[in-house]
């Protein structure tokens, strides 16, 4: 049970207080180390293909490991210590796996830049958040980076992490984050990465398989309580949701975008090179920049069933 107290002030947390800026956080830690392991991976192993697979595949299993081993023994010190101590704990471990409000507050940046029609600055502030290239976007184009982070993020930014949470406490969803952050990292395929960050996409795809799809079905219900088309968002979402290279990405983009009936995906620019995606959606209307704000809407509305949907099956196992 005190997982599940965790969770909920941890969320509580998020909501209320989002990452500031100047205090230590957990995926800080995750990046530095993740940087330090592949520099004295790539030492150790041969710089062959093979070299870079067998680098790659120790990075990806031991990373999570170390973070999640490390998590239950702070949990288990701070318990003997006092109870309460390691609530406060995990609680704060909780809610630094979470990622909606601060994915809102950035997202809203980028809406506050185009609404003001400062192009340069929206380049910038939707460039803190996605990973293709921003400095050619028209207001569209940046309008919809912004809404297909949200919608993707809402999935591995949010949903999952807590499911791992809800399931078993800091140590996993710390584990969890550990994995989604070396994708982040090492998961490309350009030449850099393509043999050594292949173990951690592949995990990463696995561990998303079953969270990025409950992601999908709740922000189609989020569609109904933000007063959108749930509808359309059902429709699209059983259509395009594997629209796109990975096989989880496209659930929750496939239901926002039919919620707000516009097309989100399709090519795009990553580190000077044009990446072909399919469509995910209908071109029924242009984008426009409140699409920023309805996509947050359907954000904290999944967000808010999926912490409901953690406490009740955790109260029902509980409780038998």
């Amino acid at each position: 049970m005190m997982h599940l107290y965790a969770l909920l002030i941890g969320f509580a947390l998020d909501l209320l207080l989002g990452d500031p800026q100047r205090w230590p956080h957990i995926v800080v830690g995750m990046g530095r180390l993740t940087t330090l392991f592949e520099r004295i991976l790539r030492k150790l192993f041969p710089k062959t293909s093979k070299g870079e697979l067998g680098g790659g595949v120790v990075l990806a299993i031991f990373l999570p490991l170390i973070f999640c081993g490390a998590t239950i023994g702070l949990l288990y010190i701070c318990g003997i210590i006092h109870p309460l101590l390691s609530l406060v704990v995990e609680s704060l471990l909780c809610w630094q796996c979470l990622a909606m409000r601060s994915l809102r507050d950035e997202s809203m940046l980028v809406y506050k830049q185009l609404e003001s029609g400062d192009m340069e600055a929206s380049r910038k502030a939707v460039g803190r958040i996605v990973g293709r290239d921003t400095s050619s976007l028209d207001a569209a184009g940046v309008t919809r980076a912004a809404v297909e982070t949200i919608a993707e993020n809402t999935g591995d930014g949010v949903i999952a992490p807590m499911l791992f949470l809800a399931l078993g406490g800091a140590p996993l969803g710390v584990w969890y984050k550990a994995i989604n952050t070396l994708d982040s990292m090492v998961g490309y395929k350009n030449p850099a990465y393509l043999y050594f960050g292949r173990a951690s996409a592949r995990l990463d795809d696995a561990v998303n398989f079953i969270p990025a799809r409950l992601a999908g079905m709740l922000m189609v219900l989020a569609a109904f309580f933000t007063r959108l088309d749930i509808k359309n968002a059902w429709r699209v979402y059983l259509r395009d949701r594997l629209n796109h290279k990975s096989p989880n990405s496209a659930h929750t983009e496939a239901a926002c975008a039919g919620a707000l009936h516009v097309r989100l995906g399709g090519d795009s620019y990553y580190f000077g090179e044009l990446v072909s995606k399919p469509a995910i959606g209908d071109n029924d209307r242009a984008i426009e920049i409140k699409d920023i704000r309805r996509a947050n809407r359907l954000l904290f509305a999944a967000s808010f069933l999926c912490i409901i949907l953690c406490a009740l099956v955790k109260g029902v196992i509980l409780w038998f």
